[in-house]
């Protein structure tokens, strides 16, 4: 086996608003290096991951895979956890012809188009739209049917699609959005947002927020008493265990996508082993407890990059472009496909309900049992309750 080891360069949020999903992928990144070096290696070489903490901070970006590529001359790139720590990448990316496989960044690629690129996300072909997908075609089931939808979103890039496919499934069903409303990423007080929608009452509130602000969000809905048929669709926090712990109870009756979960239908061969891995170290590396929602993903995109290594049999940027985007890849995740613009070929997105929470331990949520998935039938844990209120009242 050579000394000298592949070295795979990369940036994560491991400080500021986005730490602990970047610390979770960090941790999977870890056990994968861990586990494919047990097994020799690649190419008759061990395997070393550079990652470099961009503090959540897209400006220090560019220059993060600069110094790598430059400086620190890794072998290989992988993009980091989300838009803001992808899209300032892909310039410099572009430039050198570089191979990427990016993770759960929801769609860098619709302005770019570069043909390397791929992304370990469920969104399929059409990101934008498949994240709420069942959020939308669930409302349109209900009886009596909803009718009016308010949107209320963080004022930050990540916000923009989920908010752009929103619009598109509240027309196709036939929702009338009677407000679209931002808030600033620095606000700690939500509850004037959600105030001045109790004059409104949408039968719908949609909201797109970060881990803080959908703690926030939550609490202030339960302050105000505001009482929407249906709430959620797009936030990023509820995944979160520690954002679970916060909010116990107030969780109950939301509607969200989630991309991986403990429920039958989804125990994939590898998962279990992995993430019983993951769980016992998480508390010391100040990861998510859980990392149902990070953890998975990440394991699974280095999984691909292993398996593209493999399969080109060298580290050639094109090489392992054209093995991507020919191969289908076995990960923890399940079997995957990556098609147009570098997505999965097929979405793969759940909805889930927060049912029955009584308190705020963890161990409530380890099994999924108040976690329900709603959508899509094929991988249905259980049924939604409707309208929100009673599941509310439900516990």
């Amino acid at each position: 086996m050579s000394e000298q080891p592949i070295r795979i360069g990369y940036c994560l949020s491991l400080t500021g608003p986005l730490a602990s999903n970047g610390k979770t992928a960090r941790l999977a990144h870890q056990i994968w290096e861990n586990d494919v070096n047990r097994k020799g290696g690649l190419l008759g070489r061990k395997v070393k991951m550079v990652c470099v903490d961009d503090e959540t901070n897209p400006k220090l970006v560019p220059g993060i895979y600069k110094r790598l590529l430059d400086d620190e001359k890794v072998d290989l790139v992988i993009g980091g956890y989300g838009d803001n720590s992808v899209a300032p990448a892909m310039p410099l990316i572009m430039e050198r012809n570089r191979y990427l496989v990016a993770l759960m960044a929801l769609a860098v690629n619709a302005s770019f188009d570069y043909s390397n690129y791929f992304v370990m996300i469920p969104t399929g072909p059409r990101p934008s739209e498949a994240l709420t997908e069942g959020f939308f075609a669930l409302a349109a089931k209900q009886s009596p049917k909803p009718e009016s939808m308010a949107i209320l979103a963080a004022d930050a890039p990540f916000s923009k699609g989920p908010v752009q496919g929103a619009k598109a499934h509240a027309d196709k069903h036939g929702f009338k959005v009677v407000s679209d409303a931002r808030y600033p990423l620095s606000a700690t007080d939500l509850a004037p947002f959600i105030r001045d929608l109790k004059p409104i009452n949408p039968d719908i509130l949609f909201l797109c927020s970060y881990l803080n602000d959908s703690v926030g969000l939550l609490r202030a809905i339960d302050q105000v008493g505001l009482e929407p048929k249906m709430v959620g669709g797009s936030m990023i926090g509820p995944q979160n265990g520690s954002i679970k712990a916060q909010l116990g109870p107030l969780l109950n009756g939301l509607v969200n996508y989630e991309y991986w979960l403990p429920v039958p239908k989804m125990m994939y061969p590898g998962i279990a082993q992995m993430m019983a891995e993951y769980q016992s170290l998480a508390p010391s590396a100040g990861a998510d407890p859980l990392g149902y929602y990070v953890a998975p993903q990440a394991y699974a995109q280095m999984q691909v990059v292993e398996q593209a290594i493999a399969g080109a049999g060298s580290l050639d940027d094109a090489r392992l472009a054209q093995v991507t985007r020919d191969s289908s890849f076995k990960t923890v995740v399940g079997d995957v496909k990556f098609g147009k613009g570098g997505g999965w070929s097929e979405a793969r997105v759940l909805q889930v309900q927060y049912q029955n929470i009584k308190g705020a331990d963890l161990s409530d949520f380890r099994d999924a049992r108040t976690q329900a998935v709603v959508w899509p039938s094929s991988f249905a844990s259980g049924a939604l309750i409707y309208p929100y209120v009673k599941a509310i009242r439900n516990v």
